[in-house]
């Protein structure tokens, strides 16, 4: 049975990350007029016309940072009331992976690939006197990636990676703000299909990810800002590093 959390009142996007990118076949001149639009929506105290009064925009940079700041901290108390408990349970399901020799395999698109990226790196290399734990992210190898998109298609750029290299023993972690991305519901389905223990990180609603069975974990940050569903992502997956890694060593000890 899935474990997971639900978040009331949020709007799901139908796909990927919205306001990244201009409709196909749009002129330079409509694409530029947008990225104009978005970035006055973002900094509005930058386009009000006139000789800027600096004491004024400072003001506003600052406010707009609180606000901001107090927009991520809130999203993290919501996360750690209704996850807190499931964060330690999937940590100890993790650790009992790790201990019995598996690894841990991260995949997402676009910006949720850095965090793969860097969610496989905090794992494989945590810094000193920490146990390295064995890691890799699925959007590293270019010529893989190149390949599958390629000859077969960007939907199973994940999936025939896992079916390749994945293990009954080993950890599937997929990172998507809109939990919507086709290629890591493909990816989860071919993880869980060989015994994988699956981890989806989605925001918003949870979107398709939410829809699954064979995401045995699913940590939804349950808001409509990809800035904010990110930053989120990071601390949750800070999170089960750090309560992974005490797992382990306690696993360690009692088998040892």
């Amino acid at each position: 049975m899935t474990k997971r959390s639900t978040s009331p009142g949020r709007t799901s996007p139908s796909s990927g990350s919205p306001g990244r990118t201009s409709p196909r076949g749009a002129s330079p001149s409509s694409t530029g007029q947008d990225s104009a639009a978005a970035m006055e929506s973002l900094y509005p105290f930058l386009y009000s016309g006139g000789t800027p009064d600096l004491d004024a925009v400072l003001a506003e940079v600052r406010a707009s940072t609180v606000a901001k700041a107090r927009e991520i901290t809130e999203l993290r108390q919501v996360i750690a009331g209704q996850d807190a408990g499931r964060l330690a349970g999937c940590a100890q399901e993790m650790a009992a992976r790790f201990a019995a020799g598996g690894r841990l395999l991260a995949f997402g698109n676009g910006g949720s690939a850095t965090d793969a990226q860097q969610l496989a790196t905090l794992f494989l290399d945590p810094g000193p006197g920490e146990r390295a734990l064995p890691a890799f992210c699925l959007a590293n190898d270019t010529a893989v990636i190149t390949a599958l998109c390629n000859d077969v298609g960007v939907e199973v750029v994940f999936a025939r990676q896992i079916a390749a290299f994945g293990q009954p023993r080993d950890v599937a972690i997929g990172l998507s703000t809109s939990g919507n991305s086709d290629n890591l519901l493909r990816a989860f389905d071919e993880a869980s299909r060989r015994g994988m223990l699956t981890i989806g990180l989605a925001g918003y609603e949870g979107g398709k990810m939410a829809e699954l069975s064979s995401i045995d974990y699913l940590f939804v940050a349950p808001s409509a800002s990809i800035h904010r569903i990110q930053e989120a992502q990071t601390t949750i997956y800070q999170v089960l590093w750090e309560l992974t890694a005490q797992e382990v060593s306690h696993v360690s000890r009692d088998t040892g």
